[in-house]
Formats: C-alpha cells, sequence, structure tokens
C-alpha cells in the first residue's frame, strides 16, 4: 500500500510558505499481528501546529496532526474493519497503526452528525475548551468570561459552554463577520480587535466591572491590556499564543506581575491531554449539547488531500469562521 505524506523540508522561519512542506509518496509495511491499515477521511490543521513542529518534529518528518480514519484492515480486534478512529497520525493517507495512537469515535455517534466534528466541537479543540473552563478556571454561573480568537474551533465552544453554565462572555475577533458570528451563539458582547480604536477602552465598554476568567488564544499585546481588566481572584486559563507564533525576535514586556500580585490572580498554562482520562463522558456531552441544538459550530473544509498545506495557511491567516478540516 502507498500512502500520499506531507513532510516538513525545513522548520519554518516567521510566518510558513507554501515551500516549507513537500508532498511525497511512501511504501507502507505489511502491517503484522494486533495492527491495523488506516484510510484518512478528515483531517485536522490547527493553530498549536505551528509552535509544535518546532519542539516535536525534525526536518524531513511527516507533519504532525490528528485525523479521522476508517480501518480498511485489521488484525486487532478491538479496532474491526470498517470502524472509524480518531488517531494521531499526522498529514498523510494511509497509516499502520498498532492501536495505541488511535481512539475508536464514540460507539453511538449519529448518522446525521459529520464524523469530520470528532476534529472539532466533538473532540480535541472542545475538549480543550471545556476543560480549559471546568479544570482550570473553575468558572461558575454569573461570572463574566473573556475569551479571544473566539469565533476560532476553541474560542467559539469556549464562549458557548461559558453561557450554558450561566455565564456572561464577552468574546473578541479579527473580523466584522466573525463578531456577527459571536453575536448568533449568543455572546453578550463582541468587538472586532482590529478596528476598535482602543482596545483598553473596548474591554471596559463590554464589562465595566471587570473580568472573572480570561480564556487566553492569543497572547502578546492582547494579554498585556486584558490582564489589567481581571477582577480581584480573576483565573486565566492560557490555550494559545497566536500573535507570538510566526515571531522572528524575541518579544518584550510589559510585564504582569505587579497586577498578578495585587489582584490574587491565577494564570495557568494547559495540555488538553492531562484529562485524557475524563473524555469520553466529556465527549458525550457536547455531543448531547450539540444534538439539542446548544452546541453550535461552523468549518471551514477544503476538499482534497494535496490541499493540505494551502488550508494550513490559510488557517493560520485567520481565514474563515471555525473548525478548518480537510476532506480527503
Amino acid at each position: 500500500v502507498q500512502a500520499k505524506t506531507w513532510v516538513l523540508k525545513h522548520h519554518f522561519e516567521g510566518f510558513p510558505k507554501d515551500g516549507d512542506f513537500e508532498l511525497k509518496v511512501v511504501e507502507l509495511p505489511d502491517f503484522k499481528d494486533g495492527e491495523v491499515l488506516l484510510e484518512a477521511v478528515f483531517l485536522s490543521v490547527d493553530p498549536y501546529m505551528r509552535p509544535y513542529s518546532h519542539v516535536r518534529m525534525q526536518a524531513g518528518d511527516v507533519m504532525i496532526g490528528t485525523q479521522v480514519a476508517k480501518v480498511t484492515q485489521s488484525n486487532n480486534p478491538a479496532f474491526p474493519v470498517g470502524c472509524h478512529v480518531v488517531g494521531r497520525c499526522g498529514w498523510r493517507t494511509h497509516t499502520v497503526s498498532d492501536g495505541s495512537d488511535i481512539t475508536r469515535v464514540l460507539a453511538d455517534w449519529p448518522q446525521d452528525v459529520s464524523l469530520s466534528h470528532a476534529l472539532g466541537a466533538i473532540g480535541m479543540p472542545g475538549l480543550t475548551a471545556l476543560y480549559g473552563l471546568e479544570e482550570v478556571c473553575a468558572i461558575k454561573p454569573g461570572e463574566t468570561l473573556l475569551v479571544n480568537a473566539a469565533a476560532g474551533a476553541v474560542g467559539s465552544v469556549a464562549g458557548q459552554i461559558a453561557k450554558l453554565k450561566g455565564c456572561r462572555v464577552v468574546g473578541s475577533a479579527g473580523a466584522d463577520d466573525k463578531v456577527a458570528y459571536l453575536k448568533e451563539l449568543g455572546f453578550d458582547q463582541a468587538f472586532n480587535y482590529k478596528t476598535v480604536s482602543s482596545l483598553e477602552e473596548a474591554l471596559k465598554n463590554a464589562s465595566p466591572e471587570g473580568y472573572d476568567c480570561y480564556f487566553e488564544n492569543v497572547g502578546g499585546h492582547f494579554s498585556s491590556v486584558a490582564i489589567q481588566q481581571m477582577k480581584t481572584f480573576g483565573r486565566i486559563a492560557v490555550c494559545g499564543g497566536i500573535s507570538l507564533y510566526n515571531v522572528t525576535t524575541p518579544q518584550t514586556g510589559p510585564y504582569p506581575h505587579l497586577t498578578m500580585i495585587f489582584k490574587q490572580l491565577k494564570m495557568e498554562g494547559f495540555l488538553v491531554g492531562r484529562w485524557e482520562h475524563k473524555n469520553e463522558e466529556s465527549l458525550k456531552r457536547m455531543l448531547t449539547w450539540m444534538q439539542e441544538g446548544k452546541l453550535k459550530t461552523k468549518e471551514v473544509i477544503t476538499v482534497g488531500f494535496e490541499n493540505m498545506s494551502a488550508a494550513f495557511l490559510r488557517m493560520l491567516k485567520g481565514d474563515g469562521i471555525g473548525k478548518a478540516i480537510v476532506k480527503v
């Protein structure tokens, strides 16, 4: 069996370019007892791939990433032919797996819900939103949450979950159509950070009393301004820092230490895998919300494995609303 793969030719310098990737065809080994052959159906492109490529990859490696795949041959009874799995297989059309890096899609996955959502709201991005709010922020009814990059795959879910929990939600995005989408989702306030005359004034106007919780996806200048708007004993879940991913020179302050001391703030970075033992229950909960119409999501679907790199670049530029997916 042959597999098409996208490899990283060399580490990114600044914003990634088409020339940083190469499409290759490789021969797969025969699979052994306990192994399965997977065929990709949907592949995910996510912001984390940009910083992780520097620490998890070498030049020439297949790009990292998650996919929904179908089992086409199996020597493993846990993964029978025809079942669908979510796997950390990278950017490749076919994979031989020993089962350690794949998970069955929920057994009662509804026919009318696309399996692509297993890479979005009912997958890693949705779990990231849920755990950032429940485990890191320990958000409570009546509190006010600030979310930036709020129209993205994680931010849009975080805002909706907070509303389900009885919170007031303020969202920031970088385009007027994204702001309109946040209001459709039920965000109490939303603004375009690129067009406001003052980010500080926009945050104050959206919540004059300040913010109990802050779901951080951006970092940089936005973070410096937002931290000043936190209430005493505020909690900050640091999920991402997309404003920093492509910079070529180190960024410097301002520094938040005195504000964090005087307001007794909690600021915690997190990775979604910390609560992997809760995933099945959490995914079922979010799937129920989606079926009940309480959790809405948009997808930006690119068709064709040959368009993986183009979809990745568009996602990093912020093109489109919602979760970026490639359909093979």
